[in-house]
């Protein structure tokens, strides 16, 4: 098979057969599109040769066809000299010239008919390598396509499994037990370490700073207590007497709690 043959049957493949046979489809387009580059520059050559060698017959022609119109002209010279012999060997050189100027032309003729459709095939040949190189563009940028659309169908899947969901379950009940034992772990910290009583304290230190805002709100409302005084004046000083003794009881017993927690304490660092 000649170039041109192997040309054609590059241009004439199936681009996309070769994209749905070969492992990449890229690798293997950039690998044709190389390959016709290659066979159009041997063509190329192959034209130019051609080209060159009509030109050669083009001046083969041109040189006997000179020649035999110089044998001519001396043959016309020996016939003025009165020499027929000299004229008739003259004649017969120039003839044989003549033939041979002849069959250079004819030869020349056909080169320039070959060349002209070697022209014409090998612009055609380069118009369709250029097509191809352009739809090969195209097929890259369709298989890119089809790789993304694939990635985006995978990764879809696997969101909708539910086994990717199973495990962010796990995870979360698993990151609520560690919450949980931690939270438990803080309290358990607080409550069995040295500063529980002194937290006791607090605690009850902001318990009554609560109680005595919210007293103080309600006289300033006019609400509770204070806004049913006037109706109970008649009790209200036993009922002030009650709530002061109540008070000084609470709080003698929180002192007396809070003297036995103190000496407790002393004895155990005494013992220890």
């Amino acid at each position: 098979m000649g170039i041109f043959g192997r040309l054609a049957s590059l241009i004439k493949s199936n681009l996309n057969d070769l994209i749905s046979k070969s492992e990449d489809p890229e690798k293997m387009l950039n690998q044709v599109i190389l390959e016709m580059n290659t066979q159009l520059g041997e063509a190329k050559k192959q034209v130019a040769l051609s080209i060159a060698d009509e030109k050669r017959l083009g001046k083969q022609f041109e040189t006997e066809k000179a020649t035999a119109e110089e044998w001519e002209r001396k043959a016309m010279m020996a016939v003025r000299a009165g020499d027929d012999g000299l004229a008739k060997e003259a004649l017969l050189r120039q003839r044989e010239h003549e033939g041979l100027s002849a069959e250079f032309e004819r030869q020349w003729q056909k080169q320039k008919t070959a060349v002209e459709q070697l022209k014409t095939a090998l612009k055609t040949l380069n118009n369709k390598i250029e097509e191809a190189k352009r739809k090969k563009n195209v097929l890259v940028a369709r298989k890119k396509r089809a790789e993304a659309q694939k990635a985006i169908h995978e990764t879809m899947q696997g969101l909708s499994n539910d086994s990717a969901f199973d495990t962010f379950n796990r995870m979360e009940e698993k990151i609520v037990q560690m919450e949980a034992e931690a939270d438990a772990q803080t309290e358990v910290a607080e409550q069995y370490s040295g500063d529980a009583l002194q937290q006791r304290f607090k605690d009850l230190e902001t318990t009554r700073g609560a109680d005595m805002a919210l007293d103080e709100l309600k006289r300033k409302m006019g609400v509770g207590a204070a806004a049913t005084a006037p109706a109970q004046a008649a009790g209200s000083t036993n009922v002030r007497v009650s709530a002061e003794t109540e008070e000084a009881a609470t709080e003698a017993s929180e002192e007396a709690e809070l003297e036995a927690a103190l000496a407790a304490a002393k004895a155990r660092r005494q013992n220890g």
